[in-house]
């Protein structure tokens, strides 16, 4: 019996700081989420993870509404696609391209609608042409 008690005695002994809680010994260093946006002067500004690559790039009024040319880029930082806008709505020319940097599709918005014609070319260059009217 003496025995028993004295190996009881151990086993509490070891098991007992085990079964601890233990949030303040953390192990791994917490990081802290990366910033990926950065505004400054009204000039909004985007990055991929690892801010070695703008993705977004853009002016904002004071509002914080999108104004004048946006610009849209890879990862590899070749310009995708670019849009006008006029006090947070699309409005202007916008053109997209393929990654190999061939235009996908272009045309005009007004009030965030699309006007006029648009033309797409698909991946073997043949062309569409369509008509919008507001």
């Amino acid at each position: 019996m003496k025995h028993f008690l004295t190996l009881l005695l151990v086993l509490l002994t070891i098991t007992l700081p085990a079964c601890s809680d233990n949030k303040n010994k953390s192990t791994t260093k917490e990081v802290a989420p990366e910033e990926l946006v950065e505004i400054k002067d009204g000039h909004y500004k985007e990055w991929y993870p690892g801010k070695k690559q703008v993705k977004y790039q853009g002016e904002l009024n004071q509002k914080g509404a999108r104004e004048g040319k946006w610009n849209f880029y890879s990862e590899k930082g070749t310009l995708l696609s670019f849009t006008f806008y006029d006090a947070g709505k699309k409005n202007g020319y916008s053109v997209v391209k393929y990654p190999n940097g061939k235009i996908h599709y272009y045309g005009e918005y007004k009030d965030d609608q699309m006007v006029g014609e648009w033309i797409t070319y698909d991946q073997q260059g043949q062309k569409t042409v369509k008509n919008f009217n507001p």
